[in-house]
């Protein structure tokens, strides 16, 4: 989607791969796999970093889990905590929406685009908590499910599974690399 942009992409998997990059998305998938993994590869500082020297970050479902203040619904394995880069002011609940099975596709109303959009939820998280310094874009039933931080984007759902690029273009409005959202 982000090729059809005009965004050059490429995968990042350990800190060197952050080199000249201005935006990074975090995808969705299972959180604490994720977070293993970035335990492996040693990314939590070097993304830290990214951010702080002005990179933009995405986190769709497992991704935004990552990139909140806090998590809450940690497996019991981890001790009921899960470790998250804190770099917007959320607080996340893990599978707020339910299991795999309660999978759900709706029209969500989301502030600076018109029609709704529509957001795919699976096994997604809520954001149970919004700072001061969160802006919500989008709540489904009442519950935040989309939210910005200056350069930080979270999303409960996963935009890539529709073919609408609208999210995708106010995250390359946030890398300075894309147009206007119109």
């Amino acid at each position: 989607m982000l090729e059809s942009l005009g965004a050059t992409v490429r995968e990042v998997r350990l800190p060197a791969d952050l080199a000249g990059l201005s935006g990074l998305i975090l995808p969705g998938g299972e959180s604490t796999t994720m977070a293993r993994l970035m335990d492996d590869d040693a990314l939590w500082e070097p993304l830290r970093g990214f951010h702080a020297a002005g990179g933009a970050l995405w986190g769709t479902c497992a991704g935004a889990i990552l990139l909140a203040r806090e998590v809450e619904g940690a497996p019991p394995q981890f001790g009921g905590r899960q470790r998250s880069l804190g770099l917007i002011d959320l607080t996340v609940r893990r599978n707020a929406f339910g299991r795999q099975v309660d999978s759900f596709e709706v029209p969500l109303s989301v502030r600076g685009l018109d029609p709704p959009f529509p957001a795919v939820f699976i096994r997604a998280p809520a954001f149970s908590r919004v700072g001061e310094g969160a802006e919500v874009l989008a709540s489904h039933a009442g519950i935040p499910v989309l939210a910005r931080q200056g350069r930080v984007l979270a999303s409960a759902f996963h935009p890539e599974l529709t073919a609408d690029s609208r999210l995708h273009r106010l995250f390359l409005e946030l890398v300075g690399e894309g147009v206007p959202v119109s």
